[in-house]
């Protein structure tokens, strides 16, 4: 067995950290960017009186195309080392873009938003980077920070792009074109390899999009912590979903007040991940860190159900923010039940079951929300509570000294 990439990681391999973040980034700022305007891009396109029905078409399209193909480039990365992929997943994000910056018709914001999930590895395969890299007692402080990165530029993006459309329909989708052109010749100029590639043929039956998928079920150990990543996702797409409506409904928020709740969540979480992770995995273990989250998030849920003035939602924000403390730990805790070889593809694996729930769980929460907005809009997020209580036993049933060599095969 090969020894791990990430027990003596050089100096080039340490500076490559603000390479991957910056990655990250730019790349979160590129999807945030076309958000306040798709809508006006697709009326434009369409002519339809409501393109309610084409956004979800889309969302769910790149989201079908991430669930199928995202495990097999995570494979693939195991075989042909981190960069090359993503390199080819950075290419491919511009490439729809530009799509989306010039496409006359539907048929080609289809294509474009199909190739982007079709080569959507960034993320998944940045975890994987950063695993080759750290020793497994820094891994929760620096998925922590990975997802701050993401989460600051989820900040930017928007704001950016409503800046942009203002002078242009299609300009912030050139600005994303040009962002991960940018971040392509980041990662070909800057990122070496962390992982070096294996010699030999690949097995095209690895190409099978539901071979990872199969593997993950034969191995029991990691059911559980691929259901608590799918379930965290799923309680995720709530708020995209219900949050400004609910506002709305509950607090007649309109569009400053709506923007400014979201980004007072999107600093506190921000600034939760980037610092609190590590410590708390350091000082409590990754489990407990785990179940902190859920509990802070189901306080925070329970707040917001019950909430009868804005006020007390921004009180609630720093609690809710420590919600996000525990996807870091259970990254990190994933990383440890699968060996060097297999984190790419493992990795893959959780980036689909976030596509997973991307794809079914707004229609979930959203009728969920349709059938309480009328007497009680706050109960939805009692709905995404009891999500997080059947978390419980699963986290509490989690086995972390799993030996992680031993799920090689």
């Amino acid at each position: 067995m090969k020894a791990s990439v990430s027990a003596s990681p050089s100096p080039a391999m340490q500076r490559a950290l603000p390479v991957i973040f910056a990655t990250v980034v730019l790349d979160a700022v590129g999807i945030g960017l076309i958000f306040p305007i798709l809508p006006a891009l697709l009326q434009e396109v369409t002519h339809a009186a409501s393109v309610a029905p084409y956004i979800g078409i889309l969302t769910a399209l790149y989201a079908l195309m991430q669930f199928m193909f995202a495990p097999v480039l995570g494979a693939l990365s195991d075989r042909l080392g981190r960069r090359p992929v993503l390199l080819v997943s950075l290419a491919g994000a511009a490439v729809n873009y530009l799509f989306l910056a010039f496409a006359p018709s539907l048929w080609m914001l289809l294509l474009g938003r199909a190739i982007a999930g079709v080569t959507s590895a960034n993320v998944s395969v940045a975890t994987a980077y950063i695993t080759d890299i750290s020793p497994e007692a820094t891994r929760a402080r620096r998925f922590g920070l990975l997802n701050a990165m993401f989460g600051a530029g989820f900040i930017i993006g928007p704001v950016l792009g409503g800046a942009l459309g203002d002078y242009g329909l299609r300009l912030p989708f050139m600005a994303a074109a040009v962002l991960n052109a940018g971040n392509l010749l980041l990662a070909l100029l800057m990122l070496p390899e962390s992982r070096p590639p294996t010699h030999g043929k690949i097995d095209l039956a690895a190409l099978n999009p539901l071979r990872p998928l199969r593997w993950v079920w034969s191995q029991k150990r990691l059911l559980p912590i691929a259901f608590i990543f799918f379930t965290f996702s799923a309680a995720g797409e709530v708020y995209g979903v219900c949050w400004a409506l609910w506002g709305r409904d509950a607090f007649g928020w309109n569009g400053l007040w709506i923007g400014l709740s979201l980004g007072a969540f999107g600093v506190c979480q921000a600034l939760a991940q980037a610092f609190l992770p590590g410590p708390a995995v350091k000082l409590l273990g990754e489990r407990a860190t785990i179940l902190g989250g859920v509990v802070c998030a189901g306080v925070a849920l329970l707040v917001m159900a019950f909430a009868t003035r804005s006020w007390m939602i921004f009180a609630i924000m720093p609690v809710f923010a420590l919600g996000g403390i525990g996807a870091p730990a259970l990254q990190s805790l994933a990383t440890r039940q699968v060996a060097d070889d297999r984190q790419g593809q493992f990795q893959g694996v959780l980036a689909s079951s976030v596509s997973l729930a991307s794809v079914l769980c707004p229609l979930v929460f959203s009728s969920i929300y349709f059938g309480v907005r009328a007497y009680w809009p706050g109960a939805v997020w009692l709905s995404v509570l009891v999500v997080y209580a059947a978390l419980v036993p699963l986290v509490l049933g989690l086995d972390v000294r799993a030996p992680a060599r031993k799920l090689a095969s």
